[in-house]
Formats: C-alpha cells, structure tokens, sequence
C-alpha cells in the first residue's frame, strides 16, 4: 500500500482531508484516529502532527505527505515539494517595535525570537547578515515586550497580532508558505519532477495520486460552461471561451444556432458571461466541475 502522512490537526488538516476526500480516497471519521485504511485505492493514511512530517517521509518510512512549506523547509528534512496545493498560505515576515529597525541590514547583531528557527536562520545566512536566532514555541509577539529579543519572524496574515503587540513589520517577505504534497529527495525523478517508475512498483501509485489531486485543484479552478449563439457570432463567442484544446460545438434545431460548450476559468466566469451576452449568446449556464484529467 502507498503510505501517505496528513497533517492530523490545524490549518492544513481540515483542507488536506478534504482534497483527499474529493479525490476520491476515504479519510478517517474521528479526529482521534492516527491511521485510517483505504482498501479500494491500497493506501494507509497516517495522521501526524504537521511539524514532524517531512521528517516522516524523508525518513523514506513514509511514501509522500502534505505538509506545509514553512514547516518543510524549516524542518531540514531531506524530502521536496513536488504540487503546491493552494490552501493554507501564508506570509513570514520580520517585526519589531515601529522607528527601531528600518530594512534587512539592520538586523545585524540583533536577536531574533521565532518558531521558526531553520527559515529564518537559512534566510539570515542567505542574506550575509550575523544575527542571533532564538527558538520559540507559540507565539512569539511578547518575546520583544519582555526583552527575550529585540525582533521576532512569524506568520503574517492580517497583521492584527503584530498590531496589538505594538509591532510593525520589517522589509520584504521572508517567505510564501502554502500547503504542498512532498516525496523524499531520494526517490528517482524524471526531468519534470514526477516520479518514474520503480523496480518496486510503488511509483505508478504515486503519480496516481498526483494526477487526482492535480484534477482536484483543476476542478476546484475552472468551470463549465455552455450556451447557444448564432453561427455569425460563432468565432467572437469562441475568442472568449477559447477551452483548453478547444471547445465543444454542436448544431441546435433551429438552423442558424449552435451550443457550445468550454472549460472557463470560475474566477472570469461572470465577465465572460456578460460578453457573452453582450455579442448575443443566450442560455448561458455555468456548471461546477468536481473532478478532471487533463
């Protein structure tokens, strides 16, 4: 059986199973089972603190895993993020109290407080800039309160926490975190990431499982649609709902009407329908997709 690590609680866990529900694999009941079976697919789900991970699969004890960014790179696990998965971003920036800190370089020979200790060390380093790095569980706004550091590095969604500590952030962005499937970095790849086919067999199920989340995210970002326009408006009405290939276009009862049919980004949906109708399409409906292979 492929051996896939979910995160078992937090931010990544209620997406992750999710995902993995709508592609197709079954996902455990309750949130205290640590390991759920799917026999129809022949894989087991472990269900681990998202932290450890990437420790897990590069240990080559697990096959793959869905994890964070941050938590992958901080971890130093020898694994590597094969699909972004789009759920769970997030921003790491620097904070410190405003007027005390104005840019990167002026980091040098403070004390930086973070849970984070890997990302920020590594980004540090990448930067030249000699600084201490103090490891924190939790969150880390009240370290520069009571003199622990002078700044921190943590998650920056809305900016409220750092606001109610009396901090402003700090120059660009550490880093972009989102959710992301990982393999160890052990494992054979072709020149497109996707891993080959193995003398164990283990690999086709992994770009299985590839392929179904990938037709989850495609599904989660497209639409179908459908509608009927005169044959005159036909090339106009295509421009605009261009499809992957191209779109589907059959003849209707009345002679001079066709319905089409295309793939539409969901984001653009309702433009394309107002142009659409705008050139005199008609019986514009949308449809959600809920699973694809491309």
């Amino acid at each position: 059986m492929l051996r896939i690590a979910v995160p078992n609680k937090g931010s990544l866990s209620g997406p992750a199973a999710e995902m993995l529900h709508e592609a197709g694999y079954r996902q455990r009941r309750e949130s205290k089972e640590l390991r759920t079976v799917d026999p129809t697919n022949e894989v087991e789900f472990f269900y681990l603190r998202p932290r450890d991970i990437a420790i897990y699969v590069a240990s080559g004890q697990l096959d793959i895993g869905i994890t964070g960014r941050d938590l992958l790179i901080d971890s130093g696990a020898d694994a590597e993020e094969i699909l972004p998965l789009g759920f769970a971003r997030s921003t790491f920036h620097y904070a410190a109290k405003p007027g005390t800190v104005g840019g990167l370089a002026d980091l040098k020979g403070k004390t930086i407080a973070t849970s984070y200790e890997g990302i920020v060390a590594g980004h540090l380093a990448g930067h030249g800039i000699d600084a201490s790095v103090v490891h924190l569980d939790g969150a880390v706004e009240t370290a520069i309160q009571l003199g622990v550091a002078q700044v921190i590095a943590d998650v920056v969604e809305t900016g409220t926490s750092l606001r109610n500590a009396g901090l402003d952030v700090v120059g660009e962005p550490i880093m972009n975190s989102e959710a992301v499937v990982i393999l160890p970095r052990a494992r054979t790849h072709s020149p497109g990431g996707t891993p080959t086919t193995g003398a164990d067999g283990e690999e086709p199920k992994v770009r299985q499982f590839l392929r179904r989340l990938q037709g989850v995210l495609v599904a989660r970002t497209y639409v179908m649609m459908d509608y009927d326009c005169r044959v005159e408006q036909l090339e106009k009405a295509v421009a605009l709902t261009p499809g992957l290939e191209s779109p589907t276009v059959s003849p209707l009862h009345n002679e001079g009407w066709v319905a089409v049919r295309a793939m539409v980004p969901s984001k653009e949906a309702q433009r394309i329908m107002d142009d659409l109708y705008d050139i005199g399409a008609r019986a514009i409906l949308t449809t959600a997709i809920h699973a694809c292979r491309l």
